[in-house]
Parts: C-alpha cells; sequence; structure tokens
C-alpha cells in the first residue's frame, strides 16, 4: 500500500483508510467477528489509518475489542463534540468533549488516540473556543498525539485559517469538488496540514448513475450525489473513463496532490479487499480523465456546496 506524508504530522498515512461509521451503525456486538475479520483484512494489507467517532454507534467497541492489541499498526482518529451512547449533556460543551475523549480512550482500549477531531461543529462553536480547549488539553495530557476539525464549506476554512489544528477532514468526490475550487484542500496543504478525505467515492454513485443501471434511488443521504453524478454523465462519454466506477472515483480523489488518505467504509471484508486491490494495481487513472471531470463539475456547479 502506498503510503503519503501526512501532512507535518510525521506520519506516513496509507492512501486508503478506513471509515468506521458503516460498522459502527450496521453492526451489532454479535457481529463483533465479522468486523475484527475486515479490520485485520486492511490493517493485513498495509491499511494504517483507521477513523471512528464517538458517534458512529458501536463503532469505538468494535475497534477496541477487534484490534487494540495491533495497536501500533495503525494510526488512530476519533471525533467528538455530540452526544453518544446515551450519554448525557448537551452537545458542543467543554465538558462533553471532555467526557467524550475519556470514554473513547475506554472503548478502544488504549492509553491515547492519534487524533481527536471536532465534528463538523459550527463557526459559531468554533469561535467560542470551549471545544478547542478541551482537545487542546487533551493534547497536553497525552490524551492525543494530535487535534483537527472535520467539516466543511465556511466553518472548514476557519479551522484551516485559525491555525488551531494539525489536520482537516473534508468531503472531496467527482460530484463533490469545492473543497478544491474554494482552494480549501490547498490551503490545508501549504499550511502542512494533514488532510483526509471523507465520501471519496459518494456512495458508489458515478458507477450507478450510467443510463444502463437504471438506478434513480441511492439512499437518503446518496440520492443528491447521484443526481449530481446523473448531470455529470448528461454531459456526454468521457474518453478512456475506467469501467468501473468506484475505481475512476477513487482515481479522481486520490489523484489530487493535496489529498492525504481517502477513507472509505464497508462492511464487506471482500469489498475493502477490492478496494486495497483497485488502489494498490489499478491507480493512477488517465490525467485525461481527471480534468474533464473537473470541468464538469465547474461547469455545472451552480449550488453544489459541500453537504454535511
Amino acid at each position: 500500500m502506498q503510503t503519503v506524508p501526512f501532512g507535518n504530522t510525521g506520519f506516513n498515512a496509507s492512501r486508503l483508510g478506513v471509515g468506521l461509521s458503516e460498522i459502527g451503525s450496521q453492526f451489532s456486538i454479535s457481529d463483533q467477528g465479522q468486523a475484527t475479520t475486515m479490520l485485520n483484512t486492511a490493517l493485513d494489507a498495509g491499511i494504517n489509518f483507521l477513523d471512528t467517532s464517538a458517534c458512529y454507534g458501536i463503532s469505538e467497541i468494535l475497534v477496541g475489542k477487534g484490534v487494540a492489541e495491533r495497536r501500533d499498526d495503525y494510526f488512530l482518529a476519533t471525533k467528538a463534540g455530540h452526544i453518544a451512547l446515551g450519554a448525557a449533556g448537551e452537545e458542543w460543551t467543554y465538558q462533553t468533549v471532555v467526557d467524550s475523549i475519556d470514554r473513547s480512550l475506554r472503548l478502544l482500549q488504549t492509553d491515547h488516540v492519534d487524533l481527536v477531531q471536532l465534528h463538523s461543529c459550527g463557526i459559531d462553536v468554533l469561535e467560542k473556543g470551549d471545544v478547542i480547549r478541551a482537545l487542546q488539553e487533551a493534547e497536553q495530557a497525552g490524551k492525543t498525539r494530535f487535534i483537527g476539525y472535520s467539516g466543511d464549506n465556511e466553518a472548514a476554512h476557519w479551522a484551516v485559517d485559525s491555525g488551531l489544528f494539525a489536520t482537516l477532514q473534508t468531503s472531496y468526490n467527482i460530484v463533490e469538488q469545492r473543497a478544491r475550487t474554494s482552494g480549501l484542500l490547498e490551503k490545508a496543504t501549504d499550511r502542512g496540514m494533514g488532510t483526509i478525505i471523507k465520501r471519496p467515492i459518494a456512495g458508489g454513485v458515478w458507477g450507478k448513475s450510467r443510463p444502463e443501471a437504471g438506478i434513480d434511488d441511492a439512499g437518503h443521504y446518496n440520492t443528491p450525489y447521484l443526481l449530481r453524478a446523473k448531470a455529470v454523465r448528461a454531459l456526454g462519454p468521457i474518453e478512456d473513463e475506467p469501467a468501473d466506477g468506484i475505481l475512476t472515483a477513487l482515481g479522481y480523489t486520490l489523484g489530487d496532490p493535496n489529498a492525504n488518505v481517502a477513507i472509505v467504509g464497508t462492511t464487506n471484508p471482500s469489498h475493502m479487499a477490492t478496494n486495497i486491490s483497485q488502489i494498490d494495481n489499478d491507480l493512477p487513472i488517465p490525467d485525461s480523465v481527471i480534468t474533464e471531470l473537473k470541468q464538469r463539475f465547474e461547469q455545472l456547479d451552480k449550488d453544489w456546496t459541500q453537504r454535511t
């Protein structure tokens, strides 16, 4: 698995990371065996970046029980800010973030994580500063090595401009290119931040958007992405486009030099193995395809802001 420097953290991140929202929301405790298999499949293939969150259902429990004994094999990122797992309190307060970090450490069965990120809070919360202070104190106490921000649009720009965070996680894919066109990713790179790309394959909508697929519903969150993808495809065939839509999506996202690691979530170990094989064997895709996808987005982007 190819690795690249993760900003100025001193860590070399695998280009593909594991997003753990799916296993946290779709698995139960009885699915621990499948979760452990999926995680070990990723680690054995060279993936070294796991991204979870306090509010991703039981994902932290599954990670802690599944691969805590391999803690030195991966960079462990989590997120804080929301009320999760029946905890008391109010979201986006200092105490909620403090409690969330301590709970994450317990569930993940570790004495520290590598990264704690604020999870998509708005500028008003960032400007108030209490939750940032909670992260800074956790860093000073050795509970996390780095602090970051996960989010989009104006709040993401605020986080990058503030100089307070070591990393940025934001949405970027074929039909979600504002992180590029607004200069967000480039600015983060220039500031030495590690960049984490969420939703890099946009729920697989690029392949689903082919007319012959006959798909009009990609689920509650991804259907707007599907409509965007269909609009891009309606502009005509793209010469030398890969036949596999997931490969095209990964090739587009990871073809950006300002994207360090793309996190993809799945509950299926075989899907994980396919993603790994594509990264290892089938990239890069032709530059001409990436250029065409960029031009089409810019042509169609009237209100295609990053979706939170």
